[in-house]
């Protein structure tokens, strides 16, 4: 019996590749954890899943469903008591979902003898692998990323408590792991830094020899990301008379507003914006550009990106990166040393760093180059599969 089970939100998903490449890694491993998800993946771009493990998840039943199977369950006494106490008092208040979520898996994982559950995330997955904890003492842990620490949305299970609860709480950069321990002292033992890991093999090194030079960014289209700042940069870079073409990949709700903003800086010829690709895709297009640019921000309630798998992928790639010197993002980008940092909302800086880097072959190919090699040596999965398992191993969950 395999004694470890990840659970997820949604999986396998589009946007956080990550997680699918982490379950992937940790097989070749040896380690074969159940997969369980709440909700099916929907509309998601066609992608290159590894079907073996895509035939492995295990996914709950829809919400109407399972709130029918559990109540069954409690008048019938079938749940544990914890289970019927906490569901009965919870009632229909917010997140009430999450406690049927953990009373209709617990049963499940006690029948494959999981003795610990990993989710991806401070939200939803986490959240019902507490409760799970709460009635059947099967222990849990999580992986933070971004979002999820630096402005967690106010649920009644709180961060602190589900930072409080786990068995081991896993972050993806040392900033992350500071913010924690100052946030939580109390849970600085049990705190954990995996770098998300990336699969160097699958990227081949881009050559920067394009007449026209691309410049290439990758994410969701929301503010954190700073494409707002990118698409002015690109505006000075125009009117300075420099030859790009910048390409944006990727969807999200600031998808009109960035549009109106390339149409209204006459960049309808020099920047698009391309939608979600397959990972294969997007590989492809990193090898064939010539700098990647994330000049990530920190948004008015604390959102921002703690450690961006993308600035990775172009680091594998060999591309020299301009992005922002905030959270995790300087444990990637050495500043002259693999790319080039700059102040956040300094689009006029931005538009510098790109313009030297366009300018300056030699010194893009020596940047990327150093960063290839920084991403093999700091970022690569085998070392993070590995980290995860010396966690689940100390955790008895192996």
């Amino acid at each position: 019996m395999n004694g470890l089970a990840y659970l997820f939100e949604r999986f396998p998903s589009f946007t956080q590749t990550f997680c699918f490449r982490e379950i992937d890694e940790l097989r070749r491993q040896g380690i074969s954890p159940e997969i369980f998800s709440v909700r099916r993946p929907l509309d998601e771009p066609a992608q290159d899943w590894e079907t073996s493990i895509v035939s492995q998840v295990q996914y709950l039943p829809g919400d109407e469903q399972l709130v029918r199977e559990v109540d069954r369950a409690l008048r019938k006494g079938m749940l544990p008591e914890p289970a019927k106490r906490e569901i009965t008092t919870w009632g229909r208040q917010t997140d009430f979902l999450r406690l049927y979520q953990a009373a209709h898996l617990g049963p499940r994982l006690q029948a494959l003898g999981v003795r610990h559950v990993h989710a991806h995330f401070a939200g939803l997955a986490a959240r019902t692998a507490y409760w799970i904890e709460r009635f059947f003492g099967i222990g849990f842990s999580f992986t933070a990323h971004a979002n999820d620490i630096f402005a967690p949305k106010p649920f009644v299970i709180s961060l602190g408590d589900l930072v409080g609860a786990a068995r081991a709480v896993v972050t993806v950069s040392d900033f992350g792991v500071r913010f924690l321990r100052e946030k939580y002292p109390a849970a600085a033992a049990k705190l954990h830094r995996v770098y998300n890991g990336i699969d160097l093999s699958r990227f081949r090194s881009a050559d920067l020899t394009a007449t026209t030079p691309t410049i290439i960014s990758i994410g969701r289209l929301i503010e954190k990301k700073g494409f707002v700042d990118l698409i002015e940069a690109c505006r000075l870079l125009l009117k300075r008379g420099v030859d790009f073409q910048c390409e944006i990949i990727g969807e999200g709700p600031l998808e009109a507003a960035l549009q109106q903003r390339i149409a209204s800086s006459d960049l309808a010829n020099k920047v698009t914006l391309d939608g979600p690709l397959a990972q294969g895709e997007v590989i492809g297009r990193l090898a064939r550009s010539v700098v990647f640019a994330l000049p990530c921000v920190a948004e008015v309630g604390g959102g921002m990106d703690n450690l961006p798998t993308v600035v990775m992928e172009a680091m594998a790639a060999g591309l020299p990166v301009v992005s922002t010197g905030i959270s995790g993002v300087p444990e990637m980008v050495g500043d002259e040393v693999t790319g080039l940092l700059v102040p956040e909302h300094r689009p006029a800086a931005l538009a510098d760093a790109l313009a030297r880097l366009l300018g300056d072959r030699a010194l893009a190919r020596s940047l990327g180059e150093a960063g290839r090699q920084r991403a093999g040596e700091r970022f690569a999965i085998e070392q993070s599969a590995q980290a995860l398992g010396a966690i689940f191993q100390q955790l008895g969950a192996l």
